[in-house]
């Protein structure tokens, strides 16, 4: 469609100016960058522009939109323009809804649905060009359609064209990534007055009542409808409370409405509006009749939190981008006023551009559509590199959720998951049913957990049988969000293509297969959980779930502490098959401090939880062990021979260090108790170890040819003329000792380990007492021995003390 065609039709809209440079740059290379402010008509005349291009043929032109709102607007808004309504040249598709023909030819889909195309038809067959509208908004799922578009494009399909359209300048840096001409309509917007707050408010909680007093004067000072921005649908309940008989027909504005609901806060009105809306309105629609916009200057954002892992929506300051954004409604129609609920100092300090969601969200759900494509998402042409970090949390999830292997490639399961759409935990859940009624029970549950809570209370019991229950009209439920589910569920259930039967089933071991992290256990008091990934939640003592001994956790809120929003009691018998194949039994066996017995208590784990902890007679063996391991080793039974055989096997290792002798001593042999728990075997209290011969015990660890060198270099021993003495090898150097007379007749000092090692000779009177300590005994004989003898027959008549004992006749006692 040319552009006089389309002026006759649109109005003189600013975007029209630059249409045939776009048509050219799309005609003469693949991809184009369109850059136009809010209210220019990019959305809505682009794709009529093109499908007349020579390029297009009978193909089909697919627009993204990041929201249902958007995408049914933007397509009910072209067919009107050819006379038409959607589903014939112009249809749309969204996750609940879709309008479309064998006839259409401008298809708008939200971003999310392109990724499932591209996943079953990776070619893109038909399509002749994919326009990626908003893209400064950077959504997640934008980000990825670019990325596999893109590659697509580079490898399959260069005759593809893409073209990204954005609000702000900053889409411009797509250029270089798309290889793609940048062309900029500048608009022709009306002058709007910018006025800031005098102070900025204290506290988010005081937003909706500062917005409708903002609006109130407003009302009094300008004409023309209102536009008022809030972050989220409980902040535009509160403020529609507030403004209420303000003389103006308010109307809320947000995602989560019905269709027709929606379409009345697109509706010029014989009175004077107030449209309470969220960030939905910045850009694609148009909301007639706006002279005024109030900014709160906050939006709902995701956002990844550390502490769970997850992406949830946090409340966040907007950028300056998209301030000036909110602030051109007020002059698409004529000179405008954009009042901001924050001040000049303020605004200065906000950053000049939203930061892309890719940078701060969860990522499994990518991750797993990259290993579906066949890519690793470092090769994909990304705008921004998903992070490092968040990469290795995905990979790790899918792991465990079985979507990819040990080496990170995508399985069959993780294939069957993808192909759902849904979130892979979603997906996990769904295919983790057993049968066709718990199939249906897992769809409705993925449909649940995608939407809001549909109990308007926000202090509901945590137990989610409450939500399904609310499904069938069994409790006080929020309409809107129950329509939503049904319908989602609906799509779920035709993508398993499950019988039209009804749900049943328990919830709780689907939620385990979709969150094995967050099984959750008491511990202790009512309300106190471990959670098996680690970590831990809490609930109200008042829920009722709070003294359940295990959960399902199918969702946490993180404020002060991790917080059980909703979740089912679990049966640890009923967990699914492959959480079930990770739990690990053992037998842990330990001592009684008070009774010395050994206690067998039989343990079966999943993660960090416990799930069965039972006493049980102890194993033998593993009571030998427990009392080996619990002994002190200066507790053993040691004597004097288990003493000097220790003492002796260390001296032998310093005389042969390659010797391969054992090492005895005490840290050596704590270090490990296998020496010692083969001969506790049999026996049940730690008294029992004090019945073993450890002498005995510690010979065994020589050999039979050490003990037998030992013996003989280093015998326990000496045999002396008149007997023998007894060696203390426990002193720094081995004494051996006896009586004066048992030395008589020996020349010689006795020799040990061949001489190697030292020996001194303690010779005793004969009522025991040393008399002398000598090293070198034919020295002693001849020098020092005169003294000795002198005194001992003095004090010893009645005994032999011969002049020269190296040759003096033995005499046995």
């Amino acid at each position: 469609m040319n552009p006089d065609a389309l002026l006759s039709l649109a109005g003189d809209l600013p975007v029209i100016e630059c249409l045939p440079g776009l048509l050219a740059a799309l005609a003469g290379r693949s991809n184009a960058v369109l850059i136009a402010p809010p209210g220019a008509g990019k959305t809505t005349l682009v794709p009529l522009a093109l499908l007349d291009a020579p390029w297009v043929g009978t193909g089909r032109i697919v627009m993204l939109e990041p929201r249902r709102l958007a995408a049914r607007a933007a397509a009910t808004r072209m067919a009107g323009l050819l006379g038409e309504k959607p589903g014939q040249t112009v249809g749309y598709r969204t996750r609940l809804d879709s309008a479309v023909s064998a006839a259409t030819r401008i298809e708008v889909v939200t971003e999310g649905l392109l990724a499932r195309r591209l996943q079953s038809d990776p070619g893109l067959d038909g399509t002749a060009i994919v326009i990626l509208d908003e893209v400064h908004e950077r959504a997640l799922d934008a980000d990825l359609a670019l990325a596999f578009c893109l590659d697509l494009q580079r490898n399959l399909r260069p005759e593809l064209r893409l073209l990204a359209m954005s609000a702000t300048a900053d889409g411009a840096r797509l250029g270089p990534l798309l290889d793609a001409q940048v062309i900029e309509s500048a608009g022709r917007a009306h002058p709007v007055s910018i006025r800031h707050a005098g102070r900025d408010i204290a506290t988010q909680r005081d937003l909706p009542a500062a917005l409708a007093r903002a609006v109130r004067a407003a009302l009094a000072e300008h004409d023309g409808d209102v536009l008022a921005f809030l972050p989220g649908m409980g902040e535009i309940r509160r403020a529609q409370a507030a403004l209420e008989g303000c003389g103006a027909l308010v109307l809320p504005l947000h995602g989560e409405l019905p269709p027709a609901e929606q379409d009345r806060a697109l509706r010029p009105a014989e009175t004077r509006r107030v449209v309470l809306a969220t960030s939905i309105a910045e850009t694609s629609l148009t909301v007639p009749g706006v002279r005024i916009v109030v900014d709160g200057g906050w939006r709902r954002a995701p956002r990844l939190d550390p502490a769970t892992g997850l992406t949830r929506l946090a409340t966040l300051r907007i950028s300056r981008a998209a301030a000036d954004q909110r602030a051109g409604r007020a002059g698409r129609e004529g000179p405008g006023v954009a009042i901001r609920l924050w001040t000049t100092a303020l605004h200065r300090g906000l950053p000049a551009f939203d930061r892309p969601e890719i940078l701060e969200a969860e990522l499994s759900g990518l991750r797993l559509d990259c290993a579906a494509w066949g890519a690793e998402p470092g090769a994909l042409p990304f705008p921004d590199a998903p992070p490092p970090g968040a990469l290795a949390a995905a990979t790790a999830l899918l792991t465990e959720l079985g979507a990819l292997d040990a080496a990170g490639r995508i399985t069959e399961a993780g294939r069957l998951m993808a192909r759902l759409g849904a979130h892979p935990r979603l997906a996990a859940m769904m295919l983790a049913a057993e049968t066709p009624a718990q199939a249906v029970l897992a769809a409705e549950l993925a449909a649940l957990l995608e939407e809001r809570d549909p109990l308007r209370n926000p202090d509901a019991p945590a137990d989610i049988g409450l939500r399904l229950a609310a499904l069938e009209g069994a409790a006080d439920a929020d309409r809107g969000a129950v329509s939503r589910i049904r319908r989602a569920a609906a799509q779920y259930r035709r993508r398993l293509r499950l019988p039209d039967i009804a749900a049943a089933g328990d919830p709780a071991p689907l939620l385990a297969a979709g969150f094995p992290d967050r099984i959750a256990q008491r511990r202790g008091e009512p309300g106190s959980f471990r959670l098996s990934g680690g970590g831990g939640a809490r609930l109200p003592l008042g829920d009722p779930l709070s003294k359940a001994p295990l959960l399902a956790v199918a969702s946490l809120e993180m404020k002060a502490g991790a917080r059980i929003r909703l979740a089912a009691p679990l049966d640890p018998a009923r967990l699914p098959a492959f959480l079930a194949a990770r739990v690990t039994e053992a037998v842990e066996t330990g001592l009684d401090p008070v009774t010395g017995s050994v206690l067998a208590r039989r343990r079966r784990r999943l993660g960090a939880l416990v799930l069965e902890d039972r006493t049980e007679p102890a194993d033998p063996a593993d009571t030998a062990a427990a009392l080996a391991a619990a002994v002190p080793i200066a507790a053993l039974p040691w004597t004097d021979t288990a003493r000097q055989l220790q003492a002796r096997v260390a001296l032998m290792r310093l005389l042969e260090p390659q010797g391969g002798w054992p090492d005895l001593s005490e840290a050596a042999l704590a270090e490990s108790r296998a020496w010692l728990a083969p001969h506790l075997y049999g026996s049940a209290r730690l008294a029992d170890v004090q019945r073993l011969d450890l002498q005995a015990i510690l010979r065994g660890q020589l050999s039979w040819e050490q003990a037998s060198r030992l013996d003989r270099d280093l015998p326990t021993h000496l045999t002396l003329p008149g007997g023998r003495a007894a060696v203390d090898y426990t002193q720094p150097v081995p004494v051996a000792e006896a009586r004066a007379q048992l030395f008589y007749g020996l020349a010689e000092t006795p020799r040990l380990a061949g001489g190697r090692a030292e020996l001194r000779l303690a010779l005793l009177s004969p009522a025991g007492r040393p008399v002398a300590i000598t090293a070198d005994l034919p020295g002693f004989w001849r020098g020092a021995w005169a003294d000795v003898r002198k005194d001992m027959r003095g004090r010893y008549p009645r005994h032999h003390w011969p002049d020269d004992p190296a040759t003096a006749p033995v005499r046995r006692p």
